[in-house]
């Protein structure tokens, strides 16, 4: 071991549309929203993370609040690489550190990629100090992440859903078979439930709001066996203007979100029929396994259930499989150096 590799510190990320994770030490070290607060007066970021998050939809015209990703993908160079620099500093060991230290990274990122969006992610990673970057594929980390042993000769199907998108893959020899990536994720349904909301019931609700009707009620299905109470709603009466309360069952959000899970049914047959026969014999005794947040609304499990007839599996910590499968991959470099993209 060299002085050189002394000086290293190696990060996980998972620079997600929603959240961003990052892994030190084999340890969650960072779990925040993904999102930044910026001075429109001195173009300085004031907050990130939970802070910025707080002041979402509440800002002056002084302050903007910006989520520097969409659809996975970096839309604000700018902001995400100030927000992932902030990410790092703000990592116990490395803070106590008197000069930043070389950093080895895997960034996972999602499958449905192009090129140029590739390189925006590496270059990023290189102007935070970083030596050695490696990239992989969300489905692959968030297979790492669940459990399956990727190598074997064996097909299994992951559901990673997130954020901005939801990828869709069929895994075996360490690489991926057919895929699928869709937009429709934890953000659109946020947006299906604001439009319902506005037009069910003529209340202008902000994002935050949406969000935690569709945490605390939010359902895949109309006929869940253990269903939420009915949730009382704040917001702004589209009519008088007037701020006023309504009272919202689990059922509406179902309906509200119909429309949006159908594509991602659609997108789950559509790889199911593209994968070869052997492997979906496979997963005919495998079944399939969701991860990523969105994978935690109710009765969605049951749902895609129904609609493969195959057993569905939600992760035991979705939220983190993704991270954790990076974080696996960075700790075993030499076993999964096949699924890592220098």
């Amino acid at each position: 071991m060299g002085f050189f590799d002394f000086m290293t510190e190696d990060i996980a990320i998972d620079l997600g549309t929603a959240n961003t994770l990052i892994i030190h030490d084999g340890k969650v070290v960072i779990d925040s929203p993904s999102i930044v607060a910026r001075n429109r007066i001195s173009g300085k970021i004031i907050a990130i993370g939970k802070e910025a998050n707080l002041m979402q939809g509440k800002t002056h015209e002084n302050i903007k609040t910006i989520r520097p990703l969409k659809d996975g993908v970096i839309a604000d160079f700018q902001a995400s690489e100030e927000m992932i620099k902030e990410f790092v500093k703000q990592i116990p060991s490395i803070k106590k550190k008197l000069f930043p230290p070389a950093l080895r990274m895997v960034i996972c990122i999602p499958s449905g990629i192009t090129e140029v969006e590739k390189r925006a992610v590496r270059d990023s990673a290189k102007h935070m100090n970083a030596k050695e970057i490696y990239l992989i594929y969300e489905p692959m980390a968030a297979a790492i992440g669940v459990g399956i042993d990727i190598m074997e000769p064996k097909g299994n199907m992951i559901i990673d859903i997130g954020g901005g998108t939801t990828e869709i893959a069929v895994i075996a020899l360490a690489g991926i078979v057919c895929d699928q990536s869709v937009k429709v994720a934890g953000d659109l349904f946020t947006n299906d439930i604001m439009y319902y909301m506005r037009t069910q019931h003529n209340l202008h609700v902000g994002e935050t709001t949406a969000e935690k009707i569709k945490i605390t009620i939010g359902a895949a299905t109309e006929d869940l066996e253990t269903p939420p109470e009915d949730m009382l709603v704040q917001g702004r009466d589209l009519l008088s203007g007037k701020p006023k309360q309504v009272q919202v069952s689990y059922r509406e959000i179902a309906k509200a979100l119909d429309k949006s899970i159908l594509r991602i049914e659609d997108a789950v047959m559509e790889t199911l029929s593209k994968t070869p026969p052997e492997l979906a014999a496979d997963i005919y005794n495998t079944g399939i396994y969701l991860a990523g947040g969105g994978s935690m609304l109710r009765g969605l499990d049951k749902r895609l259930s129904r609609k493969t007839d195959l057993p569905v599996y939600v992760a035991e910590d979705p939220l983190r499989a993704v991270v954790r499968g990076t974080g696996i991959a960075l700790k075993e470099l030499d076993k999964y150096k096949n699924v890592l993209m220098k």
